[in-house]
């Protein structure tokens, strides 16, 4: 007898069901100013796993979309691309609107989908009727430690654009550095949370991460 033919969106059915997927993002975040960030470099290189090679550096450029549907809450995706190595794939990714969750959730949880790309996903998600909203130059420092991802990151405008390529010069948008603690993981896997938060104590006082409510800042005046 013939088997039935599988196609992808079955395989991606199926392994939504059995929780393989890692699709939620857990994350703390927090900065620490110019001054102070070597301080913090050395002392994670002592923490983490990757303490002989040293952390892996990256330069991207991340452009933010937003599109509207029949909900409230914008569809929010972003595309990043490594100027650094012009021969990988961009990256989109998806991510959900934050949960906050009760006060004792240690951290914030979101939903968060990457795929490789090629580089007409800006096209691509133009006509889809995607709207850019907003765009910067990203280089910093990431470290592993197990299943976390700890990266340090100095944040730039972008300059004119030429063919698609950001100006060599780059104004960094504030005196400190970007600071986050993040985990890739399948639904229900909230035991990670306290293994952050865990971490995250061994980092203070140098920087201080923690849940950022990002709708009580956007009606903050």
């Amino acid at each position: 007898m013939s088997q039935p033919v599988t196609t992808a969106m079955d395989s991606l059915t199926a392994a939504l069901k059995s929780n393989i997927i890692p699709n939620q993002e857990y994350l703390l975040q927090g900065s620490v100013l110019d001054s102070a960030v070597e301080v913090l470099l050395h002392r994670l290189r002592g923490l983490c796993d990757n303490v002989d090679s040293g952390p892996e550096t990256f330069h991207d450029h991340e452009m933010c979309f937003s599109i509207r549907g029949t909900n409230l809450q914008p569809l929010l995706l972003r595309v990043r691309r490594a100027l650094d190595y012009q021969d990988m794939p961009w990256q989109l990714r998806y991510i959900g609107q934050p949960e906050i969750g009760d006060k004792n959730r240690p951290t914030i949880v979101r939903s968060s989908i990457d795929i490789g790309t090629s580089s007409t996903v800006v096209e691509f998600l133009t006509e889809l009727g995607c709207r850019m909203d907003f765009e910067y130059i990203v280089r910093g420092y990431m470290f592993r430690k197990g299943r976390m991802k700890i990266t340090v990151s100095k944040i730039f405008k972008v300059g004119q654009v030429a063919q698609g390529k950001p100006a060599e010069s780059m104004e960094p948008m504030s005196q400190s550095y970007l600071v986050e603690l993040s985990v890739l993981a399948p639904s229900g896997q909230d035991a990670i949370a306290e293994d952050m938060r865990s971490f995250a104590e061994q980092l203070r006082p140098l920087v201080q991460l923690e849940k950022v409510d990002y709708k009580r800042l956007q009606h903050m005046p």
